[in-house]
């Protein structure tokens, strides 16, 4: 499948809305960002893999588990995007840099490698139907 500029850049945006819903906690946009059926996992400097995650409502439970342990503010930089073809959907990987402030300091905790599946429902809107994270090291 070969994606159009138009589609690339709402892909693009998908990502950016994940990362933004997460960093400012909103539950609701992140959930929105991911399928009903989607899976996720993660495995932190070449550890032990955590997952698969099986279903929207059991990624949201991970993420609103994170986010309860956090009292910094993040930022998710999502960079480096490129798109290839796949038979379960667009396959879009991406660099992560973490970067979170907490009192007043505001240091980089890692960077990691996003390995996306993303996929169009019924609206013609894109959702993350798998997502893989390999963390550079424990932060």
């Amino acid at each position: 499948m070969n994606l159009t500029a138009e589609q690339k850049l709402e892909i693009h945006e998908l990502l950016s809305r994940a990362s933004y819903a997460y960093d400012t906690r909103d539950t609701d946009m992140l959930a929105s960002c991911f399928a009903e059926d989607a899976t996720m996992s993660m495995r932190i400097a070449g550890g032990e893999l955590a997952g698969p995650f099986v279903g929207r409502d059991a990624i949201m439970e991970l993420m609103a588990g994170s986010m309860a342990q956090q009292t910094d503010v993040r930022r998710h930089v999502v960079s480096n995007l490129f798109f290839l073809a796949g038979a379960a959907g667009i396959r879009v990987n991406s660099f992560l840099t973490l970067i979170a402030t907490e009192n007043s300091q505001t240091a980089l905790l890692t960077t990691g490698v996003y390995q996306d599946t993303v996929v169009q429902d019924e609206a013609g809107n894109w959702r993350l139907s798998a997502r893989h994270l390999d963390l550079d090291n424990a932060y």
